[in-house]
């Protein structure tokens, strides 16, 4: 059965389209071979990180509730994540990077729940709950790390992609189901990978979701900290790796000092990295980010911000510097002297002010659409947010008056004023007009027999950014990815092998079972040969019980598996190095 949704006040203030993602953890669904995958990347971590990793981990592991023996509960695991202002769910796999970021404003973990296979022990491309349950959880009990992701996931989600980055996303999420799962014929693995360097290749001006999804790669999952001389491990794709962590602190991998520059560093889900960054402090992330915060449209405004809006062909908002926000789908920008004079949405569009709608402009009142002139009147130094009652007297800009209004960029819309809506601080925001012709020199951009004509208010845009002001505003919930995770194929020879781990799991557990170690050796060396992580955890029983008879066996079996399975070898020695300890092997 699936775990109950042990909800919270973080997860209760999730929207709607974020909690599409969601789905229950199918606890039972874990197998022994699971649990032994987990228990030993996990004793490995624990013992190697405990040298290697930044000191917020182990400490975190304990804050966490994750456990080395166990895979852990994702919404039990709510209950101790609460006391550190974080809560957790489960996902399918990778899930869009807005969205992720989103969850991360939201201080609630993403963990996609499967487990990699026993083959990819060291590494999987693919999200798994070792790389987020023993990989991000335990790091963020460090309040400074843990605020720095809030924050990523705060301004992340804001980020602008383009249509390219949504193709990119769902290749590289397909690749990675593909690699992880069982038996994948190795031509369509060639073509899913072809696919994805054909794309990560193409020229073109990356995203900035492209360029801060960079950021989140070289600090959150691949991040060291220190000095590039004497670097520690921070990042949640090195914690649940037991290969590239020992890897990563060779100097077959380049360490350079974590800076803006990372933002322009691509990187290889599927190969080990290169070289890694390493930021002296976590203080110093949050530098960084606000330093690339400062250039995204976000903060820019302008003529660009808008041209990314267009070129993103995607959902989107600009801000007008009366606060003002007009949401939709942008197409179109008018410009002058290098400024935006009108903008255009198709379709779906709101206007909001502060993040909430505005009464009676909602999807379906703008339903076809909206445009709008930006900028001062010609000729007129005052902006109209700027003037004052009077002001507005003098130009006719008052309810029941007939009026031309001719802004700069030859801009000029006509009608009859109905009323004005204000904000908190008296500006003006939307001007509403009948009988309203709006043109662009010869071009007519709105015409009488349209309707009521609302003109937003403002001399400049100041923000642009991804989705809508106002999650309510749209239905958002239809972004859910067209690939599925791939479970492992039953068998009846899987099965056996699958029971011959319970009974050695329950032995450890003192639980009664209804073979010996001894007759479950047998049954492993004749049927599974190939199998070496029970013989391990068989070693660790004998060796406990002392019984130096069988243990010599299930050695010298283990001695000729590595000679058969050079590729394993260095995982059967790690493994028996958590047995023997110090002893050698």
């Amino acid at each position: 059965m699936s775990s109950p949704f042990e909800s919270n006040i973080l997860l209760d203030r999730l929207p709607k389209h974020l909690r599409q993602f969601i789905k229950p953890q199918d606890y039972n669904s874990y197998t022994p071979i699971n649990q032994a995958v987990w228990r030993y990347v996990m004793r490995k971590n624990v013992d190697y990180l405990s040298k290697v990793a930044h000191s917020s981990y182990l400490e975190g592991l304990q804050k966490t509730g994750i456990e080395v023996e166990n895979i852990p509960s994702m919404y039990g695991m709510n209950r101790i994540l609460k006391d550190i202002g974080w809560a957790a769910v489960a996902v399918d796999g990778f899930i869009p990077p807005n969205a992720f970021m989103e969850f991360q404003a939201y201080n609630v973990l993403v963990i996609a729940s499967d487990i990699r296979q026993l083959e990819n022990i060291e590494y999987t491309p693919a999200p798994d709950i070792i790389h987020e349950g023993a990989g991000h959880a335990p790091i963020i009990a460090n309040p400074e790390y843990a605020e720095y992701l809030r924050r990523f996931g705060e301004i992340g989600c804001k980020a602008i992609s383009s249509a390219r980055d949504y193709e990119i996303y769902e290749a590289i999420r397909l690749l990675s189901i593909l690699e992880e799962a069982e038996g994948t014929p190795q031509e369509e693995l060639d073509a899913i990978r072809a696919k994805v360097d054909a794309l990560q290749n193409e020229p073109a001006e990356p995203s900035e979701m492209a360029l801060i999804r960079n950021l989140h790669w070289w600090t959150v999952e691949y991040g060291l900290i220190g000095t590039p001389e004497e670097p520690k491990i921070y990042g949640a794709g090195l914690l649940s790796s037991i290969g590239e962590s020992a890897w990563c602190m060779t100097d077959n991998v380049k360490k350079l000092p974590y800076d803006i520059n990372a933002a322009y560093q691509g990187f290889d889900i599927t190969k080990p990295q290169p070289q890694l960054y390493v930021t002296p402090d976590f203080a110093h992330l949050s530098l960084v980010l606000e330093e690339f915060a400062n250039k995204m449209a976000l903060r820019t405004g302008g003529l660009s911000s808008i041209s990314k809006l267009i070129n993103s062909k995607a959902l989107g908002t600009i801000e007008l510097s009366t606060g003002i926000q007009i949401s939709g789908v942008f197409t179109n920008v008018i410009e002058n002297e290098g400024k935006p004079v009108y903008v255009q949405t198709t379709g779906k569009t709101a206007l909001s002010y502060r993040e909430k709608e505005l009464v009676g402009h909602d999807t379906s009142y703008h339903a076809e659409g909206f445009g709008s002139p930006v900028g001062k009147l010609k000729g007129i130094n005052l902006a109209i947010e700027d003037m004052s009652p009077r002001d507005l007297m003098a130009y006719n800009i008052y309810e029941g008056f007939a009026v031309t209004l001719e802004f700069e960029g030859d801009i000029t819309v006509t009608g009859e004023i109905i009323t004005g809506t204000r904000n908190l601080q008296g500006k003006i925001i939307i001007i509403s007009f009948k009988n309203c012709t709006v043109t662009h020199k010869d071009t007519v951009l709105f015409q009488p027999e349209w309707g009521i004509y609302d003109m937003a208010v403002g001399k400049k845009v100041v923000s642009a950014f991804s989705g809508p002001a106002d999650v309510r505003s749209f239905d958002l919930v239809s972004h859910v990815p067209s690939s599925k995770t791939i479970k492992a194929k039953k068998t009846d020879e899987r099965e056996e092998l699958e029971g011959l781990y319970k009974n050695i799991r329950d032995i450890r557990e003192g639980k009664e079972t209804t073979l010996s170690i001894a007759e479950i050796f047998a049954v492993l060396k004749e049927k599974h040969a190939e199998d070496w992580l029970l013989s391990v955890e068989i070693a660790e029983l004998l060796h406990k019980q002392n019984n130096e008879t069988l243990l010599d066996e299930v050695l010298n079996h283990l001695e000729d598996l590595k000679k058969k399975r050079p590729k394993v070898a260095h995982l059967i020695t790690g493994g028996l190095s958590l047995i023997f300890e110090k002893e050698s092997i």
